[in-house]
């Protein structure tokens, strides 16, 4: 990342393990110093004596954590130049559906409420912690990983979905309310990627693949994505998407929902039947 963007410290959540840890790494590699947050503790202290950082046990759906590790950060480390909020959470439907409150990946009370906390309102909190600390210094950046679910849809996961939707439209409103302030927005949406969450990463805690794995375009590794998300950010973009042919899906999706509509019920389908 160009030292023109002015970043010297940088925060990112989910920063333990895929993306997150790919996007430590990288950032690192261009002397910003960064604060690695995670849920487990284990894992962000892992990442932050690999690359001499910082390291914070944090739960980013509950505020007062992030409203407390924000100051702390702000106290010790110094001024927060760049968050990336990348932390989510993925369950799949559950029996009953897209409605269900189970989902097949945890046994929690409601997955609905809790990707609600932790892939969009986490994005709310830091950006309201953050906004009046970086509009008080003439900007920042904000850097909320979403996914190609945002503008196209997930199979099998329609609280990661909504969810998904939810953030994307988010990041656009402080993008257009606050880009006057200095605040530069991006979003990130990668479609497949190797991680937990695809059930393609290693270590333990991997989870179930619900998105159909190898059928999805290309899969692409953490480090592609953070490469991605660096030169987007330099480059100032809003959009950032490490897999370009989602974006013709959207534009399809755009020209006749129906027929898009369609071609995911065929979609699903094909994937019920291979499985």
């Amino acid at each position: 990342m160009s030292r023109e963007q002015d970043i010297s410290i940088a925060v990112v959540t989910g920063g333990g393990n895929g993306i997150g840890a790919a996007l430590c790494r990288r950032l690192a590699e261009d002397g910003i110093r960064v604060v690695v947050i995670d849920l487990n503790k284990e894992a962000a202290e892992r990442v932050a004596a690999e690359i001499n950082g910082v390291a914070y046990r944090t739960d980013v759906s509950d505020e007062a954590a992030m409203i407390a590790m924000i100051g702390d950060v702000e106290a010790k480390v110094g001024p927060i130049d760049l968050f990336a909020s990348n932390a989510g959470v993925v369950f799949g439907d559950g029996k009953s559906g897209s409605a269900s409150a189970d989902g097949v990946l945890s046994d929690i009370a409601d997955r609905w409420d809790t990707s609600w906390r932790v892939n969009v309102m986490a994005h709310v909190y830091a950006t309201r912690a953050l906004l009046p600390l970086m509009t008080a210094r003439g900007g920042g950046f904000l850097v909320n990983t979403v996914s190609a679910a945002g503008f196209l849809s997930s199979i099998g996961d329609a609280a990661y979905s909504a969810t998904k939707h939810a953030a994307l439209g988010f990041a656009e409103a402080v993008a257009i309310r606050h880009g006057d302030d200095g605040i530069k927005v991006s979003v990130v949406c990668p479609q497949a990627v190797a991680t937990n969450m695809l059930d393609l990463a290693t270590g333990p805690g991997a989870a179930e693949n619900v998105f159909g794995g190898a059928d999805a375009d290309g899969i692409a590794t953490p480090e592609e994505v953070a490469d991605e998300i660096v030169k987007g950010v330099t480059a100032g973009q809003f959009m950032i998407v490490p897999h370009p042919e989602v974006i013709g899906y959207f534009q399809h999706k755009a020209a006749n929902y129906d027929r898009w509509i369609g071609g995911m019920r065929k979609l699903r389908r094909t994937l019920g039947e291979a499985k």
